[in-house]
């Protein structure tokens, strides 16, 4: 079974150190994500239709909600990954155009060769959370070295004003109806999975309106929600002292059972285990935005 060996998280977004021997389903984040290897067997992310190695010479370079998936193959044995989940209101403090890591462009490719200092960054950092998971601002300062190498490495950032323009041109010709549909899921992801009202709603069969749909966000509305559900989820088994039935039941499951399997496919672990040692390092000094 997967272990969360450390989690780390703040005004930065979060950040995860993953013993996995376990594939996770299909899903997305809000965040610039990077995966990078600490240890174990070579691995691999399916992204963009294609499965993408994670090694000791190669990061993987997730797009704010790109669809992907961890793969991992039962017969190999297991891997430490460094999960880093970056909030885009962090990076703009670095760079104002930075804010373009919440689009859709801002890797150029799903993977990038590792870099001496990169390896050693990562490292420092994965060493840093398991020797002392309290010691958030030195954490926070090996991350913000970490992901600005990454992005002077593998994006094109001289580019990002171009980037912003083009992504806010898109989204504004998003059709009307799939705007409608993403505002009542937003509103109550549990919708999602009852594409009749959704397509109800938006004035479409649910043939057609499952076509756009997937078209415009490159996912289903049941992965789109399950996104937003899981954000909500993290939050709440992080910082929320309530019990995790309570939570369940919020979020709509019909037992606390279910919401222990969704959780467990998309983080790899449970929320029990995933709150426990998130809240390792809920002392020292607050991370700061800017």
């Amino acid at each position: 079974m997967s272990t969360a060996l450390r989690i780390a998280h703040g005004a930065f977004g979060r950040v995860a150190l993953l013993d996995m021997d376990r594939s996770l389903v299909r899903h997305a984040h809000p965040h610039c994500h990077v995966l990078i290897k600490a240890e174990g067997a070579d691995t691999q992310f399916a992204v963009g239709g294609r499965l993408v190695p994670l090694t000791d010479t190669q990061v993987v370079l997730i797009n704010s909600w790109e669809p992907h998936a961890y793969v991992h193959f039962q017969d190999r044995p297991r891997t430490v990954i460094l999960a880093l989940y970056i909030e885009p209101a962090w990076l703009k403090c670095f760079r104002p155009n930075w804010s373009a890591s919440g689009t859709s462009g801002f890797f150029e490719r799903p993977a990038g060769e590792m870099s001496p200092r990169l390896r050693s960054l990562a490292m420092e950092l994965a060493a840093a959370m398991l020797e002392d998971p309290t010691a958030r601002s030195t954490q926070e300062q090996l991350l913000s070295d970490l992901m600005i190498a990454a992005i002077e490495r593998f994006t094109p950032w001289r580019t990002f004003s171009n980037l912003l323009s083009r992504t806010s041109a898109d989204r504004d010709r998003f059709d009307w109806r799939i705007r409608r549909a993403i505002d009542l899921i937003r509103t109550d992801p549990s919708l999602a999975l009852d594409v009749e009202t959704l397509a109800r709603e938006a004035g479409l069969s649910r043939a057609h309106f499952y076509r756009m749909f997937e078209r415009a966000t490159r996912m289903t509305p049941h992965v789109y929600a399950n996104v937003l559900r899981m954000e909500v989820a993290v939050a709440s088994v992080m910082a929320a002292p309530d019990s995790l039935a309570l939570v369940s039941e919020r979020l709509g499951f019909s037992a606390p059972a279910h919401f222990t399997r969704f959780f467990r496919d998309h983080a790899g672990v449970t929320p029990s285990e995933f709150r426990a040692v998130a809240r390792l390092g809920t002392t020292g000094p607050s991370p700061y935005l800017c």
